[in-house]
């Protein structure tokens, strides 16, 4: 009993934190920057600026109003996953706006002899040690430009762009010994020894001793 007890006590501790965090999140207002058009509708928000028109879906337990040049995310239920909500919707509207006016950016570099990339009409051909190159077909709203060993990804979608460039990374990923395949601009790869030079610096013992 005394072990179900604690167990109970420990999840409830546990929401209470979660939920705390999600609250910071969710109930701060954003900010609707000059020239940014906002409509709210029953189930999507459509974000409107300079440089692209999104739409968010409205997820449930949440409801989203604005008020003096500013949009308001609130609560429509206490459980775990309307909190959950809550500061998922806040941080989609904030990107919505912000894309809505300006591109979000990835890059990514290319380490290898041999490998490298280019951009032919919508799609990026890509060769990185195979039997053949990778033709990667560029997404609607995704923006690609290669400049010497670096691919830059750029859109007005935040979430689009972090999945366009996880994708390309996917296709060869940075290994541990040489550092060779693609990796993200920011990335740090934590080296290994290779067998060679891990064995060159085992300790070495006479067997005739």
């Amino acid at each position: 009993m005394g072990t179900k007890q604690g167990a109970r006590k420990s999840e409830e501790s546990s929401f209470l934190r979660f939920g705390k965090n999600m609250s910071k999140i969710g109930k701060k207002p954003i900010k609707i920057e000059d020239g940014v058009a906002v409509v709210i509708e029953k189930d999507a928000i459509k974000v409107t600026g300079k440089n692209a028109s999104l739409e968010v879906q409205v997820l449930p337990w949440v409801s989203v109003s604005e008020e003096n040049g500013e949009l308001a995310v609130s609560l429509l239920s206490k459980n775990k996953q309307a909190r959950s909500n809550w500061g998922t919707m806040r941080a989609l509207l904030q990107n919505a706006v912000a894309g809505s006016t300006k591109d979000f950016g990835k890059e990514l570099i290319i380490e290898g002899v041999g490998y490298r990339a280019e951009v032919s009409g919508n799609v990026l051909n890509l060769n990185l040690g195979y039997s053949h190159p990778i033709k990667f077909e560029i997404p609607k709203g995704i923006k690609i430009e290669v400049v010497k060993n670096t691919i830059k990804i750029s859109g007005a979608g935040k979430e689009l762009v972090c999945q366009v460039a996880a994708k390309i990374r996917s296709f060869r990923k940075p290994e541990p010994y040489n550092g060779k395949g693609i990796r993200y601009s920011n990335e740090v790869i934590k080296r290994k020894a290779g067998k060679k030079a891990a064995g060159s610096t085992a300790k070495w013992t006479n067997p005739q001793a």
